[in-house]
């Protein structure tokens, strides 16, 4: 679980429970091959990859738990088309409520207490090859 700060730990209208979805690696990587970055990223067919990708890719700047900035940014993915029927009937292998576990590391960030052993270690994701051009990800 990333920190859910973005859906207010829970507690925000309509957005009251977490979830976690673990997917196969295979339609993850999928997903990724089949990106095309929401801005344009200078490649001459960008517009034509644009119009014709199932997936979203932006890169949003990532916060710490205690809302600082990190010298990172993270990906959101965007799906549409085959890519939500895949993620749907394929992919998904899991889904599990963490709304407690989100709602406790509110409950230590509102303390100002360190939160690192509530939260999953987070690592770069090991891209295969020629991926992180199409997704626009820096190196490690």
């Amino acid at each position: 679980m990333n920190v859910p700060y973005r859906c207010g730990y829970a507690a925000k209208p309509r957005q009251e429970r977490v979830l976690a979805i673990e997917l196969s690696r295979g339609g993850f990587e999928w997903s990724l091959e089949h990106s095309c970055l929401s801005h344009d990223d200078g490649r001459p067919d960008w517009t034509s990859r644009m119009r014709h990708s199932p997936v979203r890719i932006q890169w949003d700047p990532e916060r710490g738990p205690h809302h600082e900035a990190l010298a990172y940014r993270s990906i959101q993915i965007g799906l549409s088309g085959e890519a939500v029927r895949r993620y749907v009937d394929e992919w998904t292998l899991a889904i599990i409520d963490v709304t407690e576990p989100a709602r406790e590391v509110h409950a230590a960030v509102r303390r100002r207490a360190d939160v690192s052993g509530l939260l999953p270690a987070e690592r770069p994701y090991p891209l295969p090859d020629g991926i992180g051009e199409t997704i626009g990800a820096s190196p490690a």
